[in-house]
């Protein structure tokens, strides 16, 4: 699925335009970014969360030459599946995301 698909299904399953859809998932999307640019977790119940993990700085080969390189540190983005999406995941139930437990088609609305 794209971005692009995205949107479209935030259309259909709404009364939105799509440039209102389309400003939603950027705007979540957005978010979420700006959340890990600043170190924070975030934590979306029944889906998973995401965080930042940091990589220590390593001595590396270069392929070509087989020089020793120094490789700095860096923060990667991390996402950890919550439960209730990898029980979705593994069913087998014949509709894609739905559950008995969801409420209007929502697997993950809470209540």
């Amino acid at each position: 699925m794209t971005k692009a698909d995205l949107v479209d299904e935030v259309v259909r399953v709404s009364n939105l335009s799509k440039k209102q859809a389309e400003t939603i998932v950027n705007t979540v999307f957005a978010s979420i970014v700006d959340a890990l640019q600043g170190d924070d977790k975030i934590e979306l119940r029944g889906f998973g969360s995401f965080r930042v993990r940091r990589r220590r700085s390593r001595q590396g080969r270069n392929p070509k030459t087989g020089d020793r390189v120094e490789v700095p540190e860096k923060r990667i983005p991390y996402f950890k599946p919550g439960k209730e999406l990898k029980d979705l995941i593994n069913t087998t139930s014949p509709g894609p995301g739905l559950s008995s437990s969801s409420v209007d088609g929502d697997p993950f609305a809470e209540g």
